[in-house]
């Protein structure tokens, strides 16, 4: 049943590019949506504070691959969503909107933005990580047409054990980009470099080397929310996982599969703890991955 406010609030909203004079708002909303949402269900909110919720919209509206959308009722920003752009396959979020004006359609017509964008642009595929108890995103995901693909757990914490003596994990550098990207589409069947060079410059990207080749690598292992990585065995994982907590002045923290329950298992052995459960969606191209792997936020 739709409501009279709702109806007012469909015909006074306009939906336009994100400015930087919207930093100010744009992040409060992204810190309160946020917060209230993970407190009520008493989980640990992803924007721990307004600051920080400035400081991410700033990234988001200034990063010349990302694309965003601003919703406004009465001149006055009520949301936003952004699609990343950065590699052939689209990344969704993160989508936010008021808690004073949620329950109205918003968030809908902001998902519909970024999904006609990805679309007219002839994006091969959309995706996104939603929080698995947030039953009205994932009920609005699903009417849009994303299909859910992978249960996730988010875990954080650090290794027990060390790696064996013939992995050598290391810091990523600009010459390890091609590698990577290769590795990542034996994996997925794409590459995904645009997000990782990004990653590399600012987020302490990691890689494992046998015998001076790469057989895995982890973008951010101690930020999960851009933090992915792929392996080409399971074992190769566990071992960059090792290394990385080595490497790492903080925790690790990533998205694991749920349903590849032997890492997950063993994640939890090495002193890995879960935070939360999440699911990746995806629309249009999904393949199954050929390897080890974990995805970002975006996916």
């Amino acid at each position: 049943m739709t409501h009279a406010n709702d109806r007012s609030t469909e015909s006074r909203l306009t939906l336009r590019r994100p400015r930087v004079d919207d930093l100010p708002q744009l992040g409060r909303i992204l810190y309160e949506a946020f917060k209230t949402f993970h407190e009520r269900h008493r989980f640990e909110p992803d924007i721990p504070s307004q600051e920080m919720g400035v400081q991410f919209m700033q990234m988001l509206i200034a990063h010349r691959r990302i694309w965003g959308v601003a919703a406004e009722v009465d001149g006055r920003p009520v949301g936003s969503n952004f699609l990343d752009e950065r590699d052939p396959i689209r990344g969704v979020g993160p989508i936010t909107v008021d808690p004073a004006a949620q329950a109205r359609g918003i968030g809908r017509k902001l998902m519909q933005a970024v999904i006609d964008r990805g679309q007219s642009a002839g994006a091969p595929g959309i995706r996104l990580v939603q929080d698995a108890f947030n039953t009205a995103s994932m009920s609005l995901y699903t009417s849009l047409g994303f299909d859910s693909k992978e249960p996730l757990a988010l875990v954080r914490g650090r290794c027990r054990s060390s790696p064996d003596a013939d992995a050598e994990v290391s810091l990523m550098t600009d010459d390890d980009l091609p590698a990577c990207g290769e590795l990542h589409r034996s994996v997925h069947g794409f590459t995904r470099n645009g997000a990782l060079a990004d990653d590399l410059k600012h987020l302490g990207s990691v890689v494992l080397k046998r015998n001076g080749r790469i057989v895995a690598y982890s973008s951010a292992p101690s930020f999960w929310i851009a933090n992915h990585g792929v392996a080409e065995t399971e074992q190769d994982m566990r071992q960059l996982l090792l290394g990385a907590s080595r490497v790492s002045k903080q925790p690790l923290w990533m998205l694991l599969p749920i349903r590849c329950a032997e890492l997950f298992r063993w994640a939890l052995s090495e002193g890995l703890r879960v935070m939360k459960p999440m699911t990746l969606m995806a629309m249009g191209q999904y393949n199954e991955p050929r390897g080890s792997f974990f995805p970002s936020v975006l996916y």
